[in-house]
């Protein structure tokens, strides 16, 4: 038996489209349980981490940085459990269930729908279900499946820790072969280098080789966020410090996250304090709603006329 859908009422093994449908509806599968796994696939959210304690910081696990975890406090009969969520896993999995229960659940995966919190919670169930020592492939996300939102304590605080490679994915109480090890050193010579700065939230600095920079996923709704951003612009401000540029902005998630080339050379450290006044300066333009005069207006347009949608 393959991968399962679970619909309100029953559990239906998922079959080829042109095949009956296992529920017995005398229906081809494509459309009947299989057209309700499509639709639920086929669901946008524009905001998906909404609503999830340091929602930033979850769009920036999934879209800019290598290496980084976080605990994850669930809720209900799982609130036992012990999970965390990092930003990937070996071949890209989407979760695995180590040897003790403990369950990582990951966040950049090879595929995914228009609501990842939906695909997560998906995620997470299964895992939950799962034996301990398996990796977990969820199968198609049915309509009725809980959101992320829905399994783990909105209260508790989201606290990312950077990583320098993925040693976090060796299971320290099992023994790891020569194969699993070749895999990591080799994912470790892909990683770009990053720190989540402390000054502010859920900017990190990213060293790309040639050059350095500070991406930073901000909470503000657009529109305000745009003028802000383009008021800084006009009045020479929207700088972290001498020799530093805004490149633009790209959209993640529902959130913008502005892009800044900094000088070649410059440590997460030294980036702290100018990102901590700037975001003091974002914080009073964004509040300012009087008309944009011609200069901010100029700004805004080159602004929005740089950025890119990531889903």
């Amino acid at each position: 038996m393959r991968s399962v859908v679970v619909s309100a009422t029953t559990e239906v093994p998922v079959v080829g489209p042109r095949e009956p449908c296992p529920c017995g509806s005398g229906k081809r599968y494509k459309v009947c349980h299989g057209k309700r796994a499509r639709e639920a696939e086929r669901q946008y959210v524009a905001r998906p981490f909404a609503g999830l304690p340091g929602e930033c910081d979850w769009v920036a696990m999934r879209e800019i940085v290598s290496s980084a975890t976080a605990p994850l406090r669930l809720t209900g009969d799982a609130a036992h459990r012990s999970a965390v969520v990092c930003t990937l896993l070996p071949g890209a999995l989407p979760a695995l269930v180590r040897d003790n229960g403990e369950i990582l659940l990951a966040l950049q995966t090879i595929s995914s729908t228009g609501d990842p919190a939906a695909d997560l919670g998906h995620t997470l169930a299964q895992a939950l279900e799962a034996e301990p020592g398996n990796t977990v492939n969820p199968g198609p996300r049915p309509a009725d499946a809980p959101r992320l939102h829905d399994l783990i304590d909105s209260d508790a605080e989201f606290s990312v820790t950077v990583h320098e490679g993925f040693d976090y994915w060796l299971d320290p109480e099992s023994d790891t072969g020569s194969e699993a090890r070749a895999a990591l050193e080799e994912a470790n010579s892909a990683i770009v280098p990053a720190a989540r700065l402390s000054s502010v939230s859920a900017a990190y600095w990213c060293s790309l080789g040639d050059r350095d920079q500070v991406r930073w996923v901000l909470p503000h709704e657009e529109e305000p966020l745009l003028d802000g951003l383009a008021r800084l612009h006009a009045a020479g401000t929207d700088t972290l410090g001498d020799g530093t540029r805004l490149l633009g902005t790209f959209r993640a998630s529902g959130l913008l996250v502005p892009v800044w080339d900094l000088v070649d050379g410059t440590t997460a450290d030294e980036v702290e304090k100018p990102a901590a006044t700037f975001a003091e300066r974002l914080d009073d333009a964004v509040a300012d709603t009087s008309p944009l005069d011609h200069d901010q207006r100029r700004a805004r347009a080159g602004l929005a006329n740089r950025q890119v949608t990531i889903r």
